[in-house]
């Protein structure tokens, strides 16, 4: 169970501004909305708490990095299947319910994982269908809960609530691997059964919900309907090619299914490592968080996400060839500086350019290309690692991240070209 060490690039909704304690201002009476920052958190933690369980637990038991490849699979796999079905879902039902039932199958999956690992009879096949289950109900939740939002709030406070509800994910990309590394300590049912109680709090959190605007009325299911956000996106040059660069450019980079390997066999160090390697780019994110906060991108904002990769890029190419644990964490911490420039530009472009009623559906295709940069990424490292060996494994995609980054520019002049956040 791993995910690409962005906070914020998990987070279809997020736009980058920082903050760990519940919002404040105007956003406070809406009920509904500190409800909704609040499940994103209890959320996250679960996710990010069981991660750090999983991951280290797998490589335990084989020492093998086409295992840990192999976790990011079999979650690329069913949210591949559900890509289409999710979208249709989202705007045809009611999303808060929706929302609650994908995070309880997710807290009595990491039950029945937690029962499995404690009593030692969970096998490796099972724990990889587990996490394919898991995997299905998030390609379920994120989706139907960034398209939740905008019902939450008036127009006018949208994009500060996208700013805030950022920060669900970047304070527990921090937290919880740092979490699930200290308490894995006292072994791996703890962390697990934590994560657990996370997603049925945030269950109940979600359920408490109420919406404030309803929805407009839904078109009838069609093939034109099913397949209408793959449409909405390649019909804008600006939107396909902000997301597929940043679907190749994580491909090629991302090196979260590696990071036991780097943890235990380079840096030498337990779980506890791999808990502050995971939360190392959150670290960055934020720190770039408040530098945005106080400093907008107001101009050139298509050459600033280029940039913003091909950094990313070089500080993967660092972390790879790095055997002491600060030169890592500070090339981690730079890592998510960078993405969280890019997530930023990314989901103000595909929020603030889709209609309500097809934001499901989009929303769902933005996540088929988060989940196939992440999980899919996680596979291609985690093959390549097996062959070659993980540092060799991280420079090449570091090296990777960056040509794609140089090659798009060219493909992509709109985008090369945007100005502002909107276009």
């Amino acid at each position: 169970m791993t995910a690409q060490p962005s906070p914020a690039e998990a987070d279809p909704a997020a736009s980058g501004a920082p903050a760990a304690a519940p919002p404040a201002g105007g956003l406070t009476r809406h009920a509904g909305f500190v409800r909704y920052w609040l499940s994103r958190v209890l959320s996250a933690l679960g996710y990010q708490i069981a991660a750090v369980a999983i991951g280290w637990h797998v490589y335990a038991k084989t020492e093998s990095a086409y295992h840990l490849g192999l976790i990011g699979l079999v979650q690329f796999v069913p949210m591949v299947l559900l890509t289409f079905v999710v979208g249709q879902v989202a705007d045809r039902f009611d999303r808060r319910r929706i929302v609650v039932i994908c995070q309880a199958i997710q807290a009595v999956t990491l039950a029945a994982v937690t029962i499995g690992v404690i009593a030692d009879w969970l096998s490796i096949p099972m724990i990889f269908a587990a996490v394919a289950l898991l995997s299905a109900a998030r390609s379920f939740e994120h989706p139907t809960f960034s398209a939740l939002l905008p019902a939450l709030l008036p127009a006018e406070l949208l994009a500060r609530a996208l700013a805030i509800s950022s920060s669900a994910m970047q304070t527990a990309t921090i937290i919880g691997p740092s979490a699930g590394g200290l308490l894995y300590v006292f072994g791996a049912g703890l962390p697990l059964a934590l994560g657990a109680l996370f997603f049925a709090a945030a269950a109940a959190m979600t359920g408490l919900i109420r919406v404030e605007r309803l929805p407009p009325s839904r078109e009838p299911v069609t093939v034109h309907s099913v397949f209408s956000g793959v449409l909405f996106i390649r019909s804008r040059p600006l939107i396909l090619g902000t997301l597929s660069l940043d679907l190749f450019a994580v491909l090629l980079g991302g090196i979260t299914a590696l990071l036991p390997i780097f943890a235990r066999d380079i840096l030498a160090t337990g779980p506890w490592g791999l808990g502050l390697l995971r939360s190392a780019p959150a670290v960055g994110a934020i720190a770039m968080s408040i530098v945005l906060m106080h400093m907008p991108m107001q101009r050139h904002v298509g050459l600033k996400m280029f940039a913003a990769v091909i950094v990313f890029g070089l500080g993967t190419i660092v972390f790879a060839m790095s055997t002491h644990l600060v030169l890592s964490l500070a090339a981690l911490a730079v890592m998510g500086a960078a993405d969280n420039v890019s997530v930023v530009i990314r989901n103000a472009l595909v929020l603030l350019s889709t209609p309500d009623e097809m934001r499901g559906r989009v929303n769902a295709v933005n996540s088929l290309f988060i989940g196939t940069s992440n999980q899919l990424g996680d596979f291609e490292s985690g093959m390549v690692a097996g062959l070659v060996g993980a540092v060799p494994a991280g420079i090449i995609g570091g090296v990777g991240t960056v040509l794609v980054a140089l090659l798009w520019m060219r493909l992509f002049p709109a985008v090369r070209r945007a100005q502002t956040l909107s276009g």
